[in-house]
Parts: structure tokens; C-alpha cells; sequence
């Protein structure tokens, strides 16, 4: 069945923490020591109390004309985003999208580890990528179970991702990263969080083109 799973955190606010994250990292680099939402919500183009709401939902207290102690508030949402612990990770498919995510480092900064790859292609399965071990698609749910992985991402083909998310569900993998332009089909107690590019640039470039067409935009 399809995951109707339902978050007492609304899925927006959640969307924007790590982009908080962001500004104060900076900060801290900075030697900032406090940071109010006004501050926030300028660099990020939002209201202020908006900012202050997503806040709240890390269970932050801030302080009357001093703001968030930046510190506190990065660890915070850290731990909000489950950020603070780690997260071992599968990816299957080591295509040209799966190569450039064993190769984004930054990641573990992020909690996820991804510890293996698998793939179907004989002339990838016994290299390694970037340090990771790229095994054959057909071991990934034994190797998961015995592993204990938290976590699958996927990076095959539309054709190909139902079979690959049935593997990690039979893995007992219960949160699938999915980068196939795909519907997957899993159990209630699976997490699924679909990142599809073509949606993201689709919004972009419909943007772009209303722009134009309002003169706003010239070639």
C-alpha cells in the first residue's frame, strides 16, 4: 500500500530548518554568538513569524532583546532533523546520479553514512566509488538485514525502482531516499521522501517562463 504516514512537524517548517542551518553556520564561522528571527527572516526573505514558529518546534527558548543563542540553536535543530546521530545508508544504482552522491562528502556532516552501493552492471559490481564497496543488486536485502541499515536511497531507472524499494523494504530498511520519478509502493511503516530533479527544475523553469512573459526576463 501506498505510505499515508502523517507528522505532528508540518512538512514546510521542516523544509526550512535546514536552510536556517545554513545561515547559522555562517554565523558561528562569524563568531556570532546571538541571532534574532528578524535576522533570519531577512536573509531567508521570510516573516519573522514564521521563523519564530519553526523555531519553536525544536523546543528552543530564546531570550528577550538578546534573540537564540547560535550554538544552541544549531544543535537544536540538529537534533530536531536528526542530524546528531548516524544514519547508515545503501544507495542502489551507481549511475551517474548514484556516482554523485557517493562523491558528495558534505553528507556525512548530515548524519548519513552511506556504507555500500549495489548495482545490476557486472563491469561496476567489485569496484569501488569514491571508498564504497559497489556489490550486486541481489545481496542488498541480505546485507541490509544483516547490517542493520536505517536508511535506502535510490538512483535507478523509473522501470526499475518498485523492485529496488521491495529489496530494501525485505531488508527491513524503514526510510527510502527515492530519486526515481516513480510512486513507490511501500508498507505504512516505511518513510518514503521523493526527491525528484525534473519537479525542482520544472518549477524553476515555469517560473522563468511566467517571468518573461510578464517582462521581466530578457533574452
Amino acid at each position: 500500500m501506498r505510505n499515508t504516514r502523517k507528522f505532528s512537524a508540518p512538512e514546510p517548517s521542516m523544509r526550512r530548518l535546514p536552510a536556517y542551518l545554513h545561515v547559522l553556520m555562517r554565523l558561528l564561522k562569524e563568531n556570532c554568538l546571538f541571532v534574532s528571527c528578524t535576522f533570519i527572516a531577512q536573509e531567508m526573505h521570510l516573516d519573522p513569524t514564521q521563523v519564530r514558529k519553526d523555531l519553536a518546534l525544536t523546543g528552543i527558548v530564546g531570550k528577550p532583546r538578546v534573540g537564540y543563542s547560535v550554538v544552541e540553536l544549531i544543535e537544536k535543530i540538529k537534533a530536531f532533523l536528526g542530524w546528531d546521530i548516524q544514519w547508515n545508508a545503501f544507495l542502489v544504482g551507481v549511475g551517474n546520479l548514484g556516482t554523485a552522491i557517493l562523491g558528495y562528502r558534505q553528507f556525512r556532516t548530515f548524519g548519513l553514512n552511506i556504507v555500500a552501493a549495489f548495482d545490476k552492471d557486472p563491469r561496476r559490481i567489485g569496484k569501488k566509488v569514491f571508498g564504497v564497496n559497489v556489490f550486486s543488486v541481489e545481496k542488498v536485502s541480505l546485507f541490509a538485514r544483516e547490517q542493520k541499515i536505517d536508511i535506502g536511497i535510490i538512483t535507478v531507472g523509473e522501470e526499475a525502482a518498485q523492485e529496488v524499494a521491495d529489496l530494501l523494504v525485505e531488508g527491513l530498511i524503514k526510510g527510502i531516499w527515492n530519486f526515481a520519478p516513480k510512486a513507490l509502493v511501500v508498507p505504512p511503516d516505511v518513510i518514503v521522501e521523493n526527491a525528484q530533479l525534473s519537479v525542482s527544475l520544472g518549477v524553476l523553469t515555469s517560473k522563468m517562463k511566467l517571468s518573461e512573459k510578464e517582462g521581466n526576463i530578457f533574452r
